[in-house]
């Protein structure tokens, strides 16, 4: 007797693989589980009422539907928790991908004291990682400082750790930034902050800060209250926050769409909700403060929407 096979996917719309069956005409578990890590079952779509059905299990063996498998694909089943973990960690592991070849950037460090020489910044940096260039700005006539230099450095994190705090140089606290050149032309300031769709009441800020912490250093999280199904988590790295951008990842199981939250000094957005701001006053036009009342309120909001949080 030939050896049959069944057809077996992880998804209808994926390309099945043959998985044996045994003499009998079964198929036992442990066949679909060498392939499919984890799966605790199958199931199909009856051709006739087009509803999915399952198939039967028993001691480990599946057996065919009405004792013929058919030409059909049959679907793997999870365990709800073990389907969840596994999505979080294939979302884990496109956003390290994303992340997995990153190069050293020149940085700038604003507000040096005018005494500071290029040694001096080396052997300052040097205590964070090593350093491949350093330069101090002069003016070319007088050769004095202006104030500020470059610094670069070997590896991608030591340059994450300097970007992220303040430095005590030769007495003077200074800032260690990408120069905006470094960032993308439509995007002068690139954000490091996201915004998740989708949330639901149960999430906390804990919850989100620790989510997120695997992809690296959270400095905030903010819910809006009262609850709006959305949030904002800004990190201490903008390439992390770039990374997740566009992401649907699974947060205590459900899933949240992961997009830009957009700078909140974006004039021309401003200005357009200024316009909307005012004809809404043109309608109510007793409503206390006027148009410029609820610009102002606008404004002050902490975070904007992007364009997309759906």
């Amino acid at each position: 007797m030939s050896e049959l096979y069944i057809r077996v996917a992880e998804d209808e719309n994926e390309e099945p693989m043959e998985i044996p069956s045994e003499d009998d005409g079964t198929v036992l578990l442990s066949s679909v589980a060498a392939q499919f890590p984890g799966a605790c079952g199958l199931r199909y779509r009856n051709p006739e009422s087009q509803c999915m059905r399952g198939v039967r299990l028993v001691e480990g063996i599946l057996h065919a539907p009405e004792n013929d498998w058919g030409n059909l694909v049959y679907i793997v089943n999870y365990p709800k928790d073990n389907k969840r973990k596994m999505d979080e960690i294939d979302a884990a592991s496109a956003v390290k991908i994303k992340r997995g070849f990153q190069k050293t950037s020149d940085l700038i460090v604003l507000g040096l004291p005018w005494k500071t020489t290029e040694q001096d910044l080396k052997d300052y940096f040097s205590t964070f990682g090593e350093v491949i260039m350093v330069q101090v700005k002069r003016d070319p006539k007088t050769g004095n400082s202006k104030g500020f230099g470059f610094v670069r450095f070997t590896d991608y994190e030591t340059q994450t750790k300097v970007i992220a705090q303040r430095h005590m140089i030769d007495g003077r606290w200074c800032d260690c930034k990408l120069p905006n050149s470094k960032a993308c032309p439509d995007e002068p300031m690139r954000s490091r902050k996201i915004f998740v769709g989708r949330c639901t009441e149960d999430m906390t800020t804990d919850d989100l800060r620790q989510y997120f912490m695997q992809y690296g250093e959270v400095t905030d999280v903010f819910i809006p209250k009262p609850f709006r199904a959305f949030a904002f988590v800004t990190f201490a790295d903008d390439q992390v926050a770039q990374a997740l951008c566009g992401e649907d990842l699974i947060i205590k199981g459900v899933s949240v769409h992961i997009s830009n939250a957009e700078p909140k000094h974006n004039n021309s957005r401003q200005m357009m909700d200024r316009g909307r701001f005012g004809a809404v006053h043109q309608h109510f036009p007793n409503f206390p403060g006027g148009s410029a009342y609820l610009a102002s309120m606008f404004e002050r909001s902490q975070y904007q929407f992007p364009s997309s949080h759906v």
